[in-house]
């Protein structure tokens, strides 16, 4: 049935790119240095003199080492929606946004030719990098945001900053880089958003999905480490999976406060301490006694959205944790993701 979907934690069409371009890059930047003509991106030579293969050489391998050390650390990151869509959709957006940011690097080097005079047609970066900026729309859209440190008041650093840092350096890395990089956004976004079923016309067939897995698989597919099987923010470096868990019990204090104020309006005054403090389920709450049952008497369970609980799923948890969680923050999705990194 094509690779195997996100729920096996193995994403071994990331690993391979994250291996073999980066290996073929130090190749070239170290033992031949001669070879990189053959990788140079070249649009006035594929305009010029039709050459094809200049298209496609140039736009998998990076000739900057630099380029290659953020591109691969972006697809380490990107990995998530590997495991969370399956290689085969990953692959097709893949493919997709690599073919729509074709197109749209040569309308792009034509419009920056009529407008200021500039060519900039030999002097594209070269690489597997307009898919990478691809990447940043559903990164942008469907990973949620969790605020972990605040700087400079208003100013806060969440689970998804230092990946845009990273995309910040890359854009910033080249005088034309800017042409492929916005190119890369705009074919994510009408990949992402369906346009005129782009998703359904550019897709990777089933026969190459089956060829793939059978290469790949053995080689890539390892299993991740069970430290990171329950990350639900995409993969991260180890300085902000560090920072993101020593600052979480502080984010908690912080919002215990309007929880239980909501949750008092909700009950008639009656502080739910069975939901924001789980280790005292069994004890009985002293300050409403009179009148009252027992906290360690079951009260009605919260409904909770679906639409959450499938977000929280396709992150990687469980539905009954799920569940939990979202009761126990009272269907606040970014507390609730909280909670069941803490685990």
């Amino acid at each position: 049935t094509g690779w195997r979907r996100a729920t096996s934690n193995k994403a071994p069409l990331s690993k391979s790119l994250l291996l073999v371009p980066s290996a073929l890059s130090l190749l070239l930047a170290l033992l031949l240095p001669h070879c990189q003509r053959f990788f140079v991106y070249d649009l006035q030579a594929v305009k010029d003199e039709f050459q094809i293969w200049r298209l496609i050489c140039g736009r998998i391998i990076c000739l900057d080492l630099k380029d290659t050390f953020c591109s691969s650390l972006l697809i380490y990151n990107f990995r998530i929606f590997e495991r969370r869509y399956g290689s085969r959709k990953f692959a097709s957006f893949l493919l997709g946004s690599w073919v729509l940011s074709a197109v749209g690097d040569f309308i792009l080097v034509e419009a920056v030719q009529f407008s200021f005079g500039i060519s900039a047609a030999r002097n594209l970066p070269s690489g597997f990098l307009a898919p990478v900026f691809a990447l940043f729309v559903p990164f942008y859209c469907s990973i949620p945001r969790v605020q972990v440190a605040h700087i400079l008041g208003p100013l806060s650093i969440t689970n998804k900053t230092l990946i845009y840092i990273l995309g910040l350096q890359l854009f910033t890395s080249g005088s034309y880089i800017w042409i492929v990089a916005i190119s890369g956004l705009v074919s994510g976004v009408c990949y992402n958003s369906q346009v005129l079923r782009l998703h359904e016309a550019l897709r990777v067939p089933g026969w190459m999905a089956k060829l793939c897995s059978r290469a790949l698989e053995p080689v890539f597919s390892s299993a991740e480490p069970a430290t990171e099987a329950r990350i639900g923010m995409g993969a991260t470096v180890d300085i902000q999976r560090q920072q993101r868990m020593e600052l979480l019990d502080r984010q908690l204090t912080l919002a215990q406060p309007a929880h239980a104020r909501r949750q008092r309006q909700q009950q008639g005054g009656m502080i739910n301490w069975n939901r924001l403090f789980p280790p005292l389920r069994q004890q009985r709450n002293v300050n409403y006694q009179d009148g009252r049952r027992s906290e360690q008497q079951a009260s009605p369970p919260l409904e909770v959205s679906e639409e959450q609980v499938a977000r929280l799923m396709e992150m990687g948890f469980s539905r009954g944790d799920a569940l939990e969680a979202l009761r126990a923050s009272n269907n606040d999705l970014n507390v609730a993701t909280n909670f069941l990194l803490q685990q």
